[in-house]
């Protein structure tokens, strides 16, 4: 079976219940690197059945991290999959044609991603959209942030057809529980980043958000469903703020501690020339 000249990079952690099937649809690919966040379960052996090209790598930055295991690949082309992600086979038939030609005009590829929370597929509230998930290696890096980092292209972008499946939460609990651990991520990267933020914003943007998929986006045609993943997307910005209103008080607290420790021993020195 010929294969198609493109790299996949899938990042892990303790995925063993999705890794295979993720796996399974990219067999076709020329190159599958595994950049493992030292799984503990077996993540690593079941990725060993399919790639030897298997890289360990402490999690820093989401960003970081993805531009390190995308530098490794044999192709200039990659196709960066999430473990919980899976190609099509339609994709597949779509890249196929693409790469018989050897003038592709394009720098990347934009994806319709299919979202899914258990196995429903989210169709509204703009959850069926495309996403940067296939590009050039030299043309191609992403921010270093520790959550949503921004991605830039150098040259033109365009759109394929074939879907990529997502499956994004088994239910509304694994829902809240990574909207808690992305809003602390997302606290850190305004920290870091000396972001204007106060309250004001963050309901402003958690109430355009909430109207935006909602109404705009038309999620309220996926019922109670469609209401849910719009009040906890926008609820993803309230909690980030709060995360964030905490991290700068500790920090001043930080600060304040380290000056009266630094004043305290000024005068200690005094103290002891004097005596």
């Amino acid at each position: 079976m010929s294969k198609v000249p493109i790299s996949v990079v899938i990042i892990t952690r303790n995925v063993e219940d999705y890794i295979r099937d993720c796996l399974e649809s990219v067999k076709w690919a020329d190159e599958i690197i595994i950049c493992d966040n030292f799984s503990t379960d077996n993540t690593k052996t079941i990725a060993s059945e399919y790639t030897d090209k298997i890289l360990t790598r402490a999690w820093d930055m989401e960003g970081k991290i993805r531009n390190f295991a995308y530098s490794h690949a044999k192709n200039n082309w990659i196709l960066s999959l999430d473990p919980d992600e899976r190609a099509t086979p339609e994709l597949k038939k779509e890249l196929e044609k693409i790469f018989a030609h050897n003038n592709i005009e394009f720098s990347g590829f934009f994806v319709q991603m299919k979202h899914y929370l258990g196995e429903h597929w989210i169709r509204w509230g703009g959850w069926y959209a495309g996403r940067l998930k296939i590009f050039r290696k030299d043309k191609f890096r992403y921010e270093e942030a520790e959550v949503h980092p921004r991605a830039f292209l150098e040259g033109k972008e365009g759109r394929l057809k074939a879907d990529i499946i997502h499956l994004n939460y088994r239910d509304f609990s694994q829902c809240i529980e990574k909207t808690n651990i992305q809003s602390t991520l997302e606290a850190k990267k305004w920290l870091r980043d000396k972001r204007k933020m106060n309250i004001f914003i963050a309901f402003w943007r958690a109430g355009d958000r909430f109207l935006r998929m909602f109404l705009r986006k038309k999620g309220y045609r996926e019922g109670f469903l469609g209401f849910m993943m719009a009040y906890i997307s926008s609820l993803y910005q309230i909690l980030s703020y709060a995360k964030y209103y905490e991290m700068k008080k500790q920090l001043r607290v930080g600060n304040t501690s380290t000056m009266s420790s630094k004043t305290m021993g000024h005068k200690d020195k005094n103290i002891n020339k004097s005596g």
